[in-house]
């Protein structure tokens, strides 16, 4: 998983939980303090956000487990998949566009970095180098021949080169 991802994920973890430890119990306390709790705004105004920042933290707690499960010996090396980086020819626009399979918190479409949960990022998965990827989108559906694969195996195997490099 990457690190920052993982940091993130912990630091609102760490956050979220004192919130419900320490600040929500206290805003409780102080509500039922000034009485009469079915006309109390500040009662069920704590009472909620508490629903829901249980509910958060089950998430990202979810979320972290299932990132920790990433293993690269699953990830295919000849095929589209986490870390990809690919070079598609969308024939609806009639350009080439490079997209980067990333997990869902680091995705923005702005800069070419899609979820693998996105449909691009499922239509992508598996597709080999000159596959072509059909896309079902709200504007109809859309083609991608992938013209260039870059996996993220390629990508570790010339960090580790480089490394070698550098040492010697």
């Amino acid at each position: 998983m990457p690190e920052q991802i993982k940091k993130r994920l912990e630091e609102e973890i760490k956050a979220l939980e004192r919130e419900l430890t320490t600040e929500l119990p206290a805003e409780i306390k102080r509500a039922v303090a000034l009485g009469d709790l079915s006309e109390n705004a500040e009662y069920h105004m704590a009472k909620q956000r508490q629903v829901f920042v249980n509910a958060r933290l089950g998430q990202l707690k979810k979320r972290m487990g299932e990132l920790a499960m990433v293993n690269l010996i699953n990830i295919p090396r000849d095929k589209v998949g986490f870390g990809a980086t690919i070079v598609v020819f969308d024939s609806s626009k009639n350009e080439e566009i490079t997209y980067k399979l990333v997990t869902s918190e680091e995705s923005d479409v702005t800069i070419g970095l899609i979820s693998t949960t996105s449909p691009i990022g499922r239509a992508l998965l598996g597709k080999k180098l000159g596959d072509v990827a059909t896309v079902v989108t709200p504007n109809g559906k859309r083609e991608l021949e992938i013209l260039k694969l870059t996996t993220i195996h390629d990508v570790v195997e010339k960090e580790i080169t480089v490394i070698d490099v550098v040492e010697e």
